[in-house]
């Protein structure tokens, strides 16, 4: 790409190609779990795995994603005509997913990155924040205390999966981490290299 993109442009396209493959795979995933097992109690979820990963490389906006992730699932099942009260407790409940704020700030975003398992609780906790707030939202919307645990244990698959992902994605290099930090090491790298100053070949302001 010609001239300097600012973080904002690169954020936004960063952001936006990960909705898109949220969208596509939590499709998927969904419609295939409903297809292939339908009488099965527990479900897959991609949602948490990719708002852990935007949670890291950009903070709050992972907010996004969260609430798209919810749409997506709500739509697919076919919670959208058949129990419409879900969509606000699992698209406004996924905000949850923002917990995960908390460990990176202490611990640290760079530590949870450095740490294999670290980073495994790190999803853990994106993913147990998301089931927290739509138990709440649900206590608020539906009011049906007895279908709280309903909210967790269908998704004992989806911890499994998002800890083993997150483990894959932290070998990535770029992927799991601090857009901000990793576009200053990539502008370090490029002159290091012998490029030159990175803003004068495109590089980022």
């Amino acid at each position: 790409m010609q001239g300097a993109k600012t973080v904002g442009t690169y954020r936004a396209i960063d952001c936006a190609l990960f909705a898109v493959i949220l969208a596509v795979f939590e499709t998927v995933v969904v419609k295939a779990g409903i297809r292939w097992f339908p009488q099965e109690p527990w479900m897959v979820s991609v949602t948490p795995v990719i708002a852990a990963i935007v949670l890291m490389r950009w903070g709050p906006w992972a907010a996004i994603h969260a609430v798209l992730g919810g749409a997506v699932l709500c739509w697919a099942s076919g919670a959208v005509q058949e129990q419409p009260l879900m969509i606000p407790v699992y698209c406004i409940g996924n905000l949850g997913a923002l917990a995960g704020l908390i460990l990176l700030k202490k611990p640290g975003g760079e530590r949870v990155r450095g740490d294999a398992l670290l980073t495994m609780v790190f999803g853990a906790v994106v993913l147990l924040g998301m089931q927290a707030g739509r138990a709440l939202v649900s206590l608020i919307v539906i009011r049906d205390t007895g279908a709280l645990p309903m909210y967790f244990l269908p998704e004992t698959v989806t911890m499994l999966f998002t800890v083993v992902l997150m483990w894959i994605v932290r070998r990535v290099d770029g992927l799991f981490e601090n857009q901000i930090h990793y576009l200053k090491r990539y502008r370090q790298q490029t002159e290091a290299d012998g490029y030159g100053n990175a803003e004068d070949k495109g590089g980022f302001q």
